[in-house]
């Protein structure tokens, strides 16, 4: 069926994955339905299937969306230096490139046991991928003999851990600024890895 002429399919579209991230982070996901984002973006329930073929697709959209974006934006980052210079620019990427995605990194990792097998692992591979960078980093740290973690992946995933959590409860406006909240993590991790 055509769509019909007239219609902002382009302004639509947008506004499905901005409602469903911000109720699949609000309420979490098996508690919104479609007909619940219908009803927010303004459209009939019937009208989704334009833009996502089920509720499944539309969550596993928003978390590729999300950690497309996160090694693009890693990537572009271009991380250079020594292994401690590269670990405080991964630190510090990583907690700007969060702090102002909290609904993203809310779904992205809160609601991963809910994608089917197949997209979980899509997802997890992406997830796997950002991750190697780091644990990369501390690898090197040791060769050169300045870092030193009992086993790197499991110091990736919990500096990882330790990282992500920050966007769950700071608040711009709050006691301390964000380049405070930064460098006061940039600390944490650096004692943490080193020897």
């Amino acid at each position: 069926m055509a769509r019909k002429q007239g219609s902002h399919s382009d302004i639509t579209g947008p506004r499905v994955l901005e409602t469903a991230l911000r109720l699949i982070a609000q309420h979490g996901f098996a508690a919104v339905s479609m007909r619940q984002i219908a009803a927010e973006v303004g459209v009939q329930a019937g009208a989704l299937y334009n833009y996502t073929p089920d509720k499944q697709s539309l969550l596993f959209d928003l978390m590729r969306s999300h950690m497309a974006d996160l090694l693009n934006a890693l990537a572009a980052a271009d991380l250079q230096g020594d292994a401690l210079a590269r670990l405080e620019g991964f630190t510090r990427f990583h907690i700007r490139f969060h702090l102002p995605r909290s609904d993203q990194v809310f779904v992205s990792y809160m609601e991963l046991r809910n994608l089917a097998p197949e997209n979980f692992a899509a997802i997890e591979a992406m997830r796997r991928d950002y991750e190697d960078v780091l644990e990369d980093i501390l690898r090197a740290g040791e060769a050169e003999g300045i870092f030193a973690v009992p086993d790197t992946r499991v110091a990736t995933m919990a500096l990882i851990a330790m990282l992500t959590g920050l966007s769950h409860w700071y608040r711009e406006g709050g006691r301390l600024a964000m380049n405070k909240i930064e460098a006061i993590y940039w600390d944490l991790v650096r004692k943490a890895v080193s020897v």
